[in-house]
C-alpha cells in the first residue's frame, strides 16, 4: 500500500480544481468561439477531457477512502490466501461495524506501522484466549467457563503451536495466520490495537481461477 494522505489531498484537489475550472471555461465567450471554430472535434476532445478528469477523481477517492489494493507477500494464510494473490481490502464496513471473529484483515504491523500484515481475527476485545494443547479457547460473558473454536476455514491437519494466554483490552484483537505453523502473529507480537486494522479482505481478484469475494464465516462453538 502507498501513498499518504498529504499526496492524496492534492492530488483529488487538483482534479477537483481542474474539473470546476473547465465548467466554467465552457462559458466563457473566447472558448465558446474557439470550439465553434473547431466544430464537433473540439467538443468531443472536451467532453473527453472532462470524463478523464472525473474519472481520475473518481479513482483517487474510492482507491482512499473505500477500498484498497493489496498483494499478498509469504504464506503465513495459506492455504486460504496464497503468496502473490491480489486482494481488494474493505475499508469502508468497519466505520460502521466493529471487526468480527473470523474476518481477515489487513492491519498495521504493532511494532512497525509502516509495514502491513494479512491475519485472520480470533480474539475479540475483552475476551480472554487460551492457546493449549493445539486448540484455542475463548472465556467472554458468553463462555465463561470457556469455548474451544472450530475454525472450518484451515484444514484439519492444521496444529496451532503454543501456549499462550492473553486477555484482550477493550480495543484490541488477537490475530493468527490460518498457517499456524508459518505464521508470525499475535502469539509472537501481542494483540492488536483497533486504530491499527485498515481493513477487511472482501475480493480476490487475482489469479481469476480463485476469483472470489468474502464475508465474515459463521463459528459452530
Amino acid at each position: 500500500m502507498v501513498g499518504g494522505f498529504g499526496t492524496l489531498a492534492k492530488t483529488t484537489f487538483l482534479l477537483y480544481t481542474v474539473y470546476i475550472m473547465m465548467e466554467l471555461n465552457t462559458n466563457n465567450e473566447w472558448v465558446k468561439k474557439a470550439l465553434r471554430a473547431l466544430g464537433g472535434v473540439g467538443l468531443f476532445l472536451l467532453e473527453f477531457i472532462k470524463i478523464a478528469v472525473l474519472a481520475g477523481l473518481t479513482i483517487v477517492l474510492v482507491r482512499y477512502f473505500l477500498f484498497k489494493p493489496f498483494y499478498v507477500k509469504g504464506e503465513s494464510m495459506e492455504p486460504s490466501f496464497l503468496d502473490h494473490e491480489y486482494l481488494i481490502i474493505d475499508e469502508v464496513t468497519y466505520r460502521f461495524n466493529e471487526p468480527a471473529r473470523g474476518d481477515v484483515i489487513v492491519f498495521k504491523y504493532p511494532e512497525n506501522p509502516k509495514e502491513y500484515f494479512l491475519k485472520r481475527i480470533i480474539g475479540l476485545p475483552g475476551e480472554r484466549v487460551k492457546v493449549t494443547a493445539g486448540q484455542i479457547f475463548v472465556y467472554n460473558t458468553e463462555h465463561p467457563e470457556g469455548v474451544s473454536i472450530n475454525e472450518s476455514y484451515i484444514p484439519k491437519e492444521v496444529y496451532t503451536a503454543g501456549e499462550k494466554i492473553v486477555t484482550l483490552g477493550p480495543e484490541q484483537y488477537y490475530v493468527m495466520g490460518d498457517n499456524r505453523a508459518n505464521s508470525f502473529d499475535s502469539r509472537r507480537f501481542g494483540p492488536v490495537d483497533r486504530n491499527l486494522i485498515v481493513g477487511r479482505v472482501w475480493f480476490r481478484g487475482w489469479p481469476i481461477s480463485r476469483m472470489q469475494t468474502f464475508s465474515t464465516p459463521a463459528f459452530n462453538y
